[in-house]
């Protein structure tokens, strides 16, 4: 009898316990938008989920648990489990935690006491240094701090760390300010740090700092904090230089042709300057990547093209007088499951410029989104570079993806960057797993901040126009800010028959692979190209609002060795042509050449074309192009709710570039067009555009 009442108590124990277990659901955001790869753990225990691309999760837990939910940047929360089901979670940005993530996070062992090897000099000591002399005065405040000086540094004075004597000259300490880790050749930005801006400077010696920060840290460390906490060096990102497109004469040049462009990696860098307050810089304004950055609902291509075209004539909203073309194009989408068998191979960037919290950090979490969506017949490999490159994971099943998951988390930065060598490899393992009518590619992620081997644009251009004849694909991720290097990243991925994006925050990561992951990683046409032909009666002059990079000369166009833009998976493609009809006086074209054999005469037959735009393609495997040609008649229409965002975009990007085209008109103006056309906006990035015009706007 007594072991059955306490078979009973432990019975009812147990059935009482499990009443308790309830599954939790909700979503974790931030003020705007959610997040996605946020860790929820239930405190005290092992059970633990991610958020999904859409900020959902779902757990089990019991009435009285605290669930923990974690964040790279963001403040950590806990929330005790009551009795509802569901429990939605809004992280608040938590710039201190960022900092600490950089300050200790590449040491390979666990925090410990930093009360040795350590010095401080206090805000009120830095005030009384003369600009010009902080670095010499900074001996002897600083414990193992001196000055060198040496020959092939141009005389200047260089700080570096007591115990260096007798080594290689430029063995210079890391420098972190305000938690970024600065890349040796841009040292000399401690020169330029107003002494009143700086708060704090903790000086490491190189035992010590390389059991902190890695082997980054190995000649030791001086870590700066400023008093506004978000320095940025702003003197070595590069961009090309655009030459704005003019209005062409008609009967000159009746031809337009160019390149269709899918990256979008312009926007996401112009909104990251917006946020942290920079100067955007007129060569990072690609306005063609910032219309397509934009959603457009394009209908689905109903013939065996792989994409659809659509067009649209309407009165150019900055300016009465002239007439603002749109010509799209519409990717046929394809499902996840309807995706050929895919090779990937990871080439990631481990040098030391990557290590900031917005670079190697925010790959990891990026790449882990990706990973999450792999299938059984796809095989990653993972290849690094710094000082040299090697293989940190063969080719693995989509199925094992703790396996690469790990191999991703082992990641930490240190060393040079030798893109170059990497690039090779990478190559070298797709070309050795290449999967026939599969998908195979190389997704680079990288600041671009190459310096060791083949580093030049020409150099990277050569080596990449020869890698693409193997038939592996590219795709080129930018990650951080103060190095970036757009101009060379969009080489690589214009010439790799790939695409380039720009990852500033998880957000975006979700965007690329998430949203748009068939895009990203399936191509359905390449080389494909757009030729315009304006007819002489209707138009007088023209200009492509964008695309300058982009342009062909018109002979390109029939030319089957010319390489164009590549076209994924439901990707869209928007271009904008602003025309003058015929008989219109303008200020853009004064200098009117009259020619003597031109034919005169209009042609009745073509009376009411506007124009004619011609497009040509390959298929992925195939060599020969194929031709579709398409009439646009003279007719002006209200424009569509799409078409006015897109003009939005288009004429924010010639106010930041300062265009000659603007004709008067404001930030005010965009904002009207912008609002105009939020529409349904599900995933409010038109409503985050109008903001970063308000911000704009309100910062001049």
């Amino acid at each position: 009898m007594k072991n059955l009442v306490v078979l009973l108590v432990i019975t009812l124990t147990a059935i009482s316990s499990h009443a308790q277990t309830m599954q939790i659901t909700g979503t974790v955001s931030d003020s705007n938008s959610p997040l996605p790869g946020v860790n929820v753990l239930v405190k005290g225990t092992t059970i633990g989920t991610q958020t999904d691309f859409d900020g959902n999760y779902q757990i089990t837990a019991s009435k009285g648990d605290i669930l923990v939910f974690n964040y790279i940047g963001f403040k950590t929360k806990e929330v005790k489990v009551n009795d509802s089901f569901v429990i939605n979670v809004t992280l608040q940005e938590d710039i201190q935690a960022l900092e600490e993530v950089v300050v200790v996070g590449y040491a390979t062992q666990q925090k410990r006491s930093m009360t040795h090897s350590i010095s401080s000099i206090s805000s009120e000591s830095i005030r009384s240094i003369t600009q010009q002399n902080l670095v010499r005065q900074l001996q002897g405040k600083a414990a193992g701090v001196s000055i060198t000086n040496t020959a092939n540094l141009s005389k200047k004075q260089r700080l570096t760390l007591k115990g260096l004597v007798g080594q290689k000259e430029n063995r210079e300490p890391l420098y972190i300010v305000d938690g970024t880790p600065i890349a040796q050749n841009n040292n000399p930005i401690i020169e330029k740090i107003n002494p009143n801006e700086i708060e704090k400077k903790n000086s490491y010696k190189p035992g010590r700092a390389q059991r902190m920060f890695g082997s980054i840290a190995k000649n030791g460390c001086i870590v700066i904090t400023t008093k506004k906490g978000n320095y940025q060096i702003e003197n070595d990102e590069s961009y090309a230089k655009i030459n704005e497109n003019k209005f062409e004469q008609v009967l000159l040049s009746p031809l337009s042709t160019f390149s269709i462009d899918v990256d979008k990696a312009s926007y996401s860098n112009i909104r990251r300057m917006l946020n942290n307050g920079q100067t955007v810089k007129p060569g990072a304004v690609k306005i063609e990547e910032m219309i397509n950055y934009f959603d457009y609902e394009y209908t689905q291509p109903k013939t065996y093209h792989p994409f659809a075209i659509h067009t649209e004539v309407a009165k150019t909203p900055w300016n009465n007088t002239t007439k603002l073309v749109r010509i799209g194009l519409q990717g046929k989408t394809y499902t996840n499951t309807e995706l050929p068998p895919s090779n990937l191979t990871f080439l990631i960037d481990v040098s030391g410029s990557m290590n900031s919290p917005k670079k190697l950090p925010l790959l990891k979490n990026a790449f882990k989104l990706l990973v999450n969506q792999l299938r059984k017949k796809d095989k990653v490999a993972i290849v690094v570079y710094a000082g040299a490159a090697g293989v940190v994971l063969k080719p693995t099943s989509g199925a094992d993806k703790e396996t690469i998951l790990a191999a991703l988390d082992n990641l930490e930065a240190g060393g040079s960057t030798a893109g170059g060598e990497g690039i090779e490899l990478a190559y070298h393992i797709a070309r050795k797993n290449f999967k026939r009518s599969g998908n195979n590619r190389v997704i680079l992620a990288t600041d671009g901040d190459f310096n060791v081997g083949a580093s030049s644009d020409d150099a990277m251009e050569d080596l990449i126009e020869e890698k693409r004849k193997s038939g592996v694909f590219l795709s080129v991720l930018g990650f951080g800010m103060g190095n970036y290097k757009d101009s060379k990243l969009e080489i690589l991925a214009d010439k790799g028959n790939g695409n380039h994006a720009y990852i500033d925050t998880m957000q975006e990561a979700q965007k690329v692979f998430g949203k748009e992951f068939g895009g990203t990683l399936h191509t359905i046409a390449k080389d494909v190209k757009i030729q315009i032909e304006f007819n002489p009666a209707k138009v007088q002059s023209y200009r492509l609002i964008g695309y300058e990079n982009r342009m062909l000369a018109a002979e390109d166009f029939v030319d089957d060795t010319k390489d164009a833009g590549e076209l994924g998976s439901g990707h869209k493609v928007t271009a904008l042509y602003e025309i003058i009809p015929i008989g219109i006086e303008n200020n853009y074209t004064d200098n009117h050449i009259d020619l003597k054999y031109a034919e005169k005469k209009n042609k009745t037959a073509f009376s009411e074309e506007l124009l004619t735009v011609k497009f040509r393609y390959k298929k992925p495997s195939g060599d020969k192009s194929i031709e579709i040609v398409n009439v646009v008649e003279n007719l002006e229409n209200d424009m569509s709710t799409d078409f006015t965002f897109a003009s939005a975009v288009a004429l924010f990007g010639m106010h930041l570039r300062n265009s000659n085209y603007t004709n008067n008109s404001g930030l005010d103006d965009v904002i009207e067009l912008a609002e105009k056309a939020r529409g349904v906006d599900s995933n409010g990035y038109r409503s985050e555009f109008i903001r970063l015009v308000k911000t704009y706007h309100n910062s001049l």
